[in-house]
């Protein structure tokens, strides 16, 4: 089995910036895709940011320039930086990764985290 656990959330003010952490641990062969989705209250889950093994990365168009998603392979971690942070940014952040386990492979997803953007 596979964990994905999160930290970083919090609440911050319009214009700040904060940083999520997602550590993956348990039966982990190889990770592909580790990333980022938010699901604001009465909204759809969202894709915010991905990045693959090999480094390439994707955002949504509406944290373009403002969030940055980074992994480090050996931590099995992935981190989700976000500046100039909204009130329409606030969310329950979930990690996301495409794991294999040495038998086949699975998508996991971390539990959860609350940002909150407020003044």
């Amino acid at each position: 089995q596979v964990q994905l656990v999160e930290s970083g959330g919090g609440l911050v003010q319009p214009g700040g910036s904060l940083r999520l952490s997602c550590a993956a641990s348990g039966s982990i062969f190889s990770i592909n895709n580790m990333g980022w989705f938010r699901q604001a209250p009465g909204k759809q889950r969202e894709l915010v940011a991905r990045i693959i093994s090999g480094g390439s990365t994707n955002y949504a168009d509406s944290v373009k320039g403002r969030f940055t998603i980074s992994r480090d392979n050996a931590k099995n971690t992935v981190y989700l930086q976000m500046n100039s942070l909204k009130p329409e940014d606030t969310a329950v952040y979930y990690c996301n990764a495409l794991v294999h386990s040495g038998q086949s492979w699975g998508t996991y997803w971390g539990q959860g985290t609350q940002v909150t953007v407020s003044s």
